[in-house]
């Protein structure tokens, strides 16, 4: 490990033991919190990572009722950065200063809390070293890389209990709260299956070539915990979702999570037992896309329950009616629910209830926002400041969630179908658990 790494280390290190988690990060008392934000419950914030999501804050970084100082705009890209200062000077509370570097960010104790909405290989690696500089995380799906990552960050939350929210904004939606709960109340019976899905018609990726790093850009900070390389075209802006594993999930890390999540929200299931992928590069075959842009997947959970995921990165069809969404099969009915309400059905098909709000939430837009994201911050900052007990997708919760993404890309990337501990969620395959963990650059280890 660097000198430099070891002296942030030390510097960040915090003692969390004069806080009282009861399990999850809800089980702060209001007096507990009261210590942490101050008797006027005002919280410094920092962004962290400045790209198409970070707009998605700015009704509620904005609104005067959330109570926050922006302390910190933070990117390794210089006109991302710059971009957002301009956005939103003059509109917010706080004086946020402009810096490159995450670490700058955690090592100042005024900090509370951050927003995490770097790339994917960043997301963990970024809150569980925000967690052990004391600040709360509002962390981005998909919160982990690969299923490790998703253990250390439930593992890191137990250790310096600090209130870590994934962004599955869904959660919050107040439509989808309520036919939720009339599932769970037996609304259509016994529920058996679930179908997530999403449909986008995602273009050509151009074919990766050397290339200089862009102005502005630290390339080396941009990759941080991944294994390094030389700059590619092209690879960080956007496009390293789809260049291959170091740095992205795929579809499945990065939007199936949502749907699944809701999915297994409804079934009220964990761990599947069993996994089956069929999944391809069906589109623009000789561009530089190098995973998957369609995939076919089966979880199967005990009960004899069943979550099927359709995913369909570059075929616009919409097979269901809509670019996003999940249909709910019960004995006695069908539900369709996604952002922009739900529609309850008996079981001959006719529809017995339809929810259709005035909803804001974006669909397949790049980056999206509105309502529902409004609401789960707003449940973050709540949870923060002792004012609600429960968040509504804590790490605990939205790490199972993403470990089936896991599951899919990890079936997919072996060839093969695996069983599933459902207890542990370890995968019982040796082919499968070689993928269970990742390489890191030396000196970004984990350490916990």
């Amino acid at each position: 490990m660097s000198s430099n790494r070891r002296e942030f280390l030390r510097n960040v290190a915090v003692g969390a033991a004069g806080l009282t988690v009861g399990g999850a990060a809800s089980g702060f008392s209001a007096k507990s919190y009261s210590r942490i934000v101050g008797a006027n419950d005002r919280l410094n914030v920092a962004l962290i990572g400045c790209g198409r999501r970070v707009s998605a804050y700015y009704n509620t970084l904005k609104d005067k009722n959330s109570n926050v100082d922006v302390a910190y705009i933070c990117d390794v890209m210089k006109k991302q950065r710059e971009k957002v200062g301009k956005d939103l000077a003059g509109s917010i509370s706080g004086k946020a200063s402009l810096t490159i570097d995450i670490r700058e960010v955690l090592a100042d104790k005024r900090v509370d809390a951050i927003f995490n909405a770097t790339p994917d290989h960043w997301h963990a690696p970024g809150t569980w070293l925000a967690m052990q500089a004391d600040k709360h995380v509002y962390i981005e799906k998909p919160c982990s890389h690969n299923p490790r990552e998703g253990e250390l960050l439930v593992a890191f939350q137990k250790k310096y209990g600090k209130v870590i929210q994934m962004g599955a904004q869904q959660r919050s939606d107040r439509n989808s709260q309520e036919i939720i709960a009339e599932i769970h109340h037996g609304a259509i019976g016994e529920v058996y299956k679930a179908v997530a899905f999403y449909t986008n018609a995602r273009g050509e990726s151009p074919v990766q070539k050397k290339a200089t790093v862009p102005e502005g850009l630290d390339w080396e900070l941009w990759q941080g915990p991944a294994p390094h390389q030389e700059y590619m075209d092209n690879i960080w802006d956007y496009n390293w979702h789809w260049y291959g594993w170091k740095w992205g999930t795929a579809e499945t890390g990065n939007n199936a999570t949502h749907e699944l999540d809701v999915a297994r929200w409804a079934l009220q299931v964990n761990y599947p037992e069993q996994v089956d992928v069929e999944a391809a590069k069906r589109h623009f075959i000789k561009d530089g896309w190098e995973m998957y842009d369609t995939m076919d997947a089966t979880f199967r959970f005990p009960g004899n329950k069943i979550i099927k995921w359709d995913g369909k990165s570059r075929n616009g069809h919409k097979t269901y009616g809509s670019d996003r969404g999940t249909i709910i099969y019960g004995s006695e009915g069908t539900v369709f629910v996604n952002r922009e309400g739900y529609s309850l059905f008996d079981r001959s098909g006719k529809k017995l209830k339809d929810s259709k709000p005035a909803g804001t939430e974006a669909g397949t837009a790049l980056g999206g926002g509105g309502d529902m994201t409004d609401a789960h911050i707003a449940n973050f900052f709540n949870v923060i400041r002792g004012k609600e007990t429960k968040l509504n997708c804590p790490i605990e919760e939205g790490a199972i969630s993403q470990m089936m993404c896991h599951y899919a890309n990890i079936s997919y990337r072996i060839n093969k179908p695996f069983k599933i501990d459902t207890e542990t969620g370890l995968i019982l395959d040796t082919d499968g658990m070689k993928l269970w963990n990742r390489e890191y650059e030396k000196g970004w280890e984990p350490k916990i």
